[in-house]
């Protein structure tokens, strides 16, 4: 793999690096939406997530079009929803090996 190859994942990695911009990118998920719409779904301030889009966009994660006053948002290409959705079942595998250690800690315990 190349050195520029590794540069670009890890530059989709820095950008998904926000819990925020995890939370954005998944209420995409089912296609676009305005920007009210996803600020009035996850519950955040209108000014923090104009920062965020600009990230995801900067890094061509998001795409958007206006119309009239109001900005779209769609998810450049919708595969990265397979990227996060592995990333939680790799989540799961971690957290139940954990728990599984966790009972065997407990079970031991006099």
């Amino acid at each position: 793999m190349t050195q520029e190859l590794r540069r670009f994942k890890a530059e989709i990695f820095q950008a998904l690096a926000h819990p925020t911009r995890i939370a954005i990118v998944e209420a995409l998920r089912h296609g676009e939406m305005s920007a009210g719409q996803v600020i009035e779904q996850l519950g955040i301030e209108q000014a923090n997530a104009s920062q965020h889009f600009a990230v995801l966009r900067s890094k061509q994660i998001v795409v958007n079009r206006k119309e009239g006053n109001q900005v779209f948002y769609s998810l450049r290409d919708p595969l990265l929803i397979e990227v996060l959705d592995i990333l939680k079942r790799y989540c799961k595998s971690q957290l139940t090996q954990t728990m599984s250690m966790l009972e065997e800690i407990r079970d031991e315990r006099p």
